[in-house]
């Protein structure tokens, strides 16, 4: 198989690799972050707060669709040498991030949902290229474990439990089920790691997928029940375990950065 050509990650843990015990470092900053993000919302929610909360939401995904639109774009403009130029960069940029924009907050549930889960998967795949390997598997980890003690300890769960529309834009719905950004995120990101560290074979990817298809519909069945159920953990582990399997069983190639 013909590995994809890659180019050089954009740093975006603060600790790099080759520091001991940056897994773990890397791997809490990420943790700290969103639980503060949680806890700002969850006071803003608790103090009514709506304009303040709507205002962080478009500036927040209206600067991440900014970014990950410069960051994509760049990559398929390489093959078009004629409108590889900055300007047209920039200017097909803000346009797909109000386009996003506009998805998110004018279009309806129905756009706003493709938007949700189209920059959810950019997020996640852009973090799963960019983080190295043991630093990303023991973020998603922390998280998992953090996504238990939120939902029922933390502000996620009592965030969850007045309602995800109120932050539109952050979560995704089908029927009676909603879901965080940050879990489409996590799923696409353990996707990503394990596409772009064992190159030469789709194999990992494949079941990696299957993984965090089985561990959604175990939740699903978990939410039925208690009313509220973390998303992250049961996706993580099987998704982890069928992707890394997967590999050492084929004997792949780890590429480690």
């Amino acid at each position: 198989m013909i590995a994809p050509q890659q180019s050089e990650a954009i740093p975006v843990t603060p600790i790099p690799e080759t520091t001991p015990g940056a897994p773990y470092g890397n791997a809490l900053y990420f943790v700290v972050l969103i639980a503060m993000s949680a806890t700002i919302f969850y006071f803003l929610l608790k103090r009514k707060s709506k304009n303040i909360i709507k205002g962080l939401i478009v500036v927040a995904l209206t600067a991440a669709s900014l970014l990950l639109s410069l960051v994509y774009l760049s990559a398929i403009l390489v093959f078009f040498p004629i409108i590889d130029n900055l300007w047209i960069l920039i200017g097909l940029s803000i346009v797909v991030a109000v386009l996003f924009d506009l998805s998110i907050f004018r279009f309806g549930s129905i756009a706003r949902n493709v938007a949700v889960v189209a920059i959810g998967g950019a997020l996640g795949i852009f973090f799963g290229f960019s983080i190295p390997l043991y630093s990303a598997v023991i973020i998603l980890a922390f998280l998992a474990v953090y996504d238990v003690i939120a939902v029922y300890k933390g502000p996620m769960g009592k965030i969850a439990a007045s309602g995800l529309d109120q932050l539109q834009g952050l979560s995704f719905s089908f029927k009676d089920i909603q879901m965080g950004l940050g879990d489409l995120v996590f799923y696409s990101m353990l996707t990503g790691v394990i596409f772009f560290k064992f190159t030469s074979n789709i194999l990992p990817t494949v079941m990696a997928i299957v993984g965090i298809l089985v561990g959604s519909i175990a939740t699903f069945f978990a939410l039925e029940k208690k009313g509220i159920f973390p998303g992250l953990p049961f996706p993580i582990m099987l998704g982890l375990v069928a992707g890394f399997a997967t590999a050492l069983a084929l004997g792949l190639p780890i590429q480690l950065v």
